[in-house]
């Protein structure tokens, strides 16, 4: 009995990530938000999704707590029906009042995302204690799949509401995709509990103990030098990953010989994240979380370098990749966090070193939208390149920071 509800949970995380997926497909939404309601301005139309993104882990803190005191079920609940609204009233969003966008995709859409993504994959951790990358990797898989899924779906709608008119298909899409969320959470929430308070409880103990891990509650963790190492990484190794989600459909756009298909750099990009985030997920339940971290952070040092060199059909490949180590990140994250603080304040912990994929979203996208605007007014697209060069140099950063951390832990083991 105890299995197959497991089995549920998991089942309802997935089907709940996947209709998520559907807000990171913001680069589908980009040119036509920023042509139509905000005067051609890249970077003030990317705010839109770095706000979702930095609220998204706020979000997570919050209903993290909730979480505990209510229950999961209740705050997935909860959390949908804040993202609906959010995607509804931003339907109505007008040029007259642009600031609106930011509110409702933004701040609304974000916060309803964070109470729904890591209580989810708090609660689907707990029924699998010893699977926790696999699992992780499952669900936030799920989450990159929905942006593979609904991509030619939303392309579609806004071309059929739009009906050739700039700007108008993207805000009445925006209305269906709030009515989706809404439907989706409130039957997913239906399934979402917590184990009993022993289930695993012996071979979860056993394996926080072979790893010299004890259950850090959230005051504990913000002591801790490790905390802040592991939210700085994950701030600096995400950027050209984060980068290239919001831009990538702009970038083939500018491309002659691959115009027309612009839309594969969205399909490339949210696919080839999800399939990362599934196999670096299994990955890391043999190489060890902190090993395969390392080996993300190089590719994701490494690619950023190669925009201004590919082209073409090639470009559609370096997206792919982009995502493919991305979307490996995603995965990796929440299992790092539950092995170092462990289980029990998962929910609550991860929600806080979320606040560096945050910040880092935020400051991304603003650099890209920045230097996407410097290439528009020059009408070179390669004046864009510098933002993938900071990108670059922020995952070598982080680098440096895991092998700190590595060292951190050997340190604390040998004590």
């Amino acid at each position: 009995m105890a299995k197959k509800q497991g089995l549920l949970v998991v089942f309802s995380a997935i089907a709940i990530q996947l209709t998520l997926g559907i807000a990171y497909i913001w680069s589908v939404f980009q040119n036509g938000v920023a042509e139509t309601i905000f005067d051609g301005d890249n970077a003030a139309a990317g705010l839109t999704f770095s706000l979702l993104l930095v609220t998204l882990t706020m979000g997570s803190v919050i209903g993290g707590k909730l979480a505990i005191r209510y229950s999961t079920r209740r705050v997935v609940l909860v959390g949908g029906m804040i993202l609906s609204a959010g995607f509804i009233l931003a339907s109505f969003v007008t040029a007259d009042i642009p600031w609106l966008l930011w509110v409702t995709y933004g701040v609304m859409g974000g916060v309803g995302m964070g109470f729904t993504y890591s209580t989810t994959i708090a609660c689907a951790q707990k029924w699998y204690p010893h699977k926790k990358g696999l699992v992780t990797g499952i669900i936030v898989a799920s989450l990159g799949f929905g942006g593979v899924i609904f991509t030619p779906i939303v392309e579609n709608l806004i071309v059929v509401f739009g009906k050739n008119e700039a700007g108008v298909g993207e805000f009445k899409t925006f209305f269906v995709l709030g009515i989706v969320f809404l439907v989706v959470c409130s039957i997913g929430s239906i399934f979402m509990v917590n184990p009993p308070a022993d289930y695993g409880a012996a071979a979860a103990s056993a394996s926080a103990a072979a790893k010299g891990t004890k259950e850090y509650t959230p005051s504990q963790m913000l002591k801790s030098p490790k905390f802040y190492l592991v939210t700085f990484t994950l701030m600096l190794a995400c950027m050209g990953g984060q980068m290239m989600m919001g831009f990538a459909k702009p970038l083939a756009l500018e491309d002659e010989a691959i115009a027309a298909y612009a839309a594969v750099g969205v399909l490339a990009i949210t696919l080839f994240n999800s399939v990362g985030r599934l196999f670096w997920g299994m990955m890391s339940d043999k190489l060890g979380r902190k090993n395969t971290i390392l080996i993300l952070l190089a590719g994701n040092a490494v690619l950023p370098l190669l925009v201004n060199i590919v082209q073409g059909y090639a470009l559609f490949v370096l997206i792919a990749f982009i995502g493919f180590f991305y979307g490996g990140l995603l995965s990796n994250f929440p299992s790092l966090t539950a092995d170092l603080f462990g289980a029990k304040h998962m929910s609550v912990n991860y929600g806080l070193v979320l606040l560096g994929f945050g910040v880092g979203a935020v400051v991304s996208l603003q650099i890209a939208g920045h230097f996407r605007n410097v290439a528009a007014q020059a009408n070179d697209i390669s004046l864009m390149f510098p933002a993938f060069v900071i990108a670059s140099c922020c995952a070598a950063a982080g680098i440096v920071m895991m092998l700190v951390l590595k060292a951190l832990r050997k340190k604390e083991r040998a004590n």
